[in-house]
């Protein structure tokens, strides 16, 4: 099939901050058409922020595109990265609110929810909660947060039997003697205010994530250190507690999606969010179709992957004849 890429590069033309309570800013930023379709885009994580590349997943000229950077991540106040900061109300429950207190900010009636990996969890949870304020939903890498998921990546005899190699170096950052909870282990050290501490453990984090979350490893890249901190701060604290979900939620409430048309697109050798949560979801939401993507794995930037998602945002825009390119 033909290859697609992504649109090109298109700067925000309105952004700020918005207060959402509870001490907390949340960035965010308009970009593409100012009279387009409301869309609205919910980066992975939790932690990860938004990236340039993100807006480019959607026709500048059709779109009113909307991204931020969730609570205590990416250019969102206060920071994951500092130890002292409180993250008791960065619950799913809140940013749930937050989706739909930016959606009253801008005016937005309704909107195209976009989500990948958590992502795609937030967007689930989000469109559940407020079905008549959504005309469409695209997601990938889905993760529905269901009592298998944690020990799947953060626990002996999961994923780690694929990459015994990375897996061994997450493992070793800890004490044999606290191996038996490695949620645990690691929260206390990504807790620690020394730097020295906290800073290694957030890496060994990330990196063993990141290894996994392709079929074929990326180039390398250095990490940023603040960045990788709120990450492995946020996915620790929310993998911990469930995603601040009851199990099999998402499933149980897909109903609510019913009459809302839908895109799922999987890696089928999705390591993280392998495609069984893909095809229940897609069991319990007659109005989605599937795409398992057979070159894949968790990125949204994997060739596959990628053009399924501007496939879809494509279909779900409206005719861009209708708008001026911007």
């Amino acid at each position: 099939m033909e290859a697609k890429e992504l649109y090109p590069p298109v700067e925000p033309y309105e952004s700020g901050m918005l207060d959402v309570g509870d001490g907390d800013e949340i960035y965010w930023e308009v970009c593409g058409n100012p009279g387009g379709k409301p869309a609205v885009f919910l980066h992975g994580g939790p932690g990860g922020g938004c990236s340039p590349n993100h807006r480019r997943l959607f026709d500048p000229a059709a779109y009113r595109i909307v991204l931020f950077d969730q609570r205590n991540c990416g250019r969102s106040l206060p920071h994951a990265a500092e130890p002292d900061i409180d993250l008791s109300a960065n619950t799913t429950a809140n940013l749930v609110a937050d989706v739909e207190k930016l959606r009253e900010h801008l005016g937005v009636d309704r909107w195209m929810v976009f989500g990948g990996s958590w992502g795609s969890t937030l967007a689930l949870a989000y469109s559940q909660a407020h079905p008549g304020r959504v005309t469409e939903i695209v997601v990938r890498g889905v993760y529905l947060a269901l009592p298998s998921d944690e020990p799947w990546c953060f626990a002996e005899g999961g994923v780690s039997r694929m990459f015994p190699d990375a897996w061994e170096r997450f493992r070793d950052h800890i004490p044999e003697d606290e191996r038996g909870d490695y949620l645990a282990a690691y929260a206390r050290r990504l807790a620690d205010p020394d730097p020295a501490v906290r800073v290694p453990a957030a890496l060994a984090w990330t990196r063993w994530e990141n290894t996994t979350a392709t079929l074929l490893p990326p180039p390398g890249e250095d990490e940023e250190e603040r960045a990788a901190v709120a990450v492995a701060r946020l996915e620790n604290r929310y993998f911990g507690n469930g995603c601040f979900l009851e199990p099999g939620q998402l499933l149980r409430d897909a109903p609510r999606l019913r009459g809302i048309p839908g895109v799922i697109v999987n890696g089928r050798y999705d390591m993280l969010t392998p495609p069984d949560a893909a095809w229940l979801l897609h069991r319990a939401w007659p109005d989605s179709e599937l795409h398992i993507v057979p070159d894949a794995g968790h990125a949204f930037d994997e060739p596959g992957t990628l053009r399924r998602l501007l496939e879809a945002t494509d279909r779900f825009r409206p005719w861009t004849e209708r708008h001026s390119v911007l």
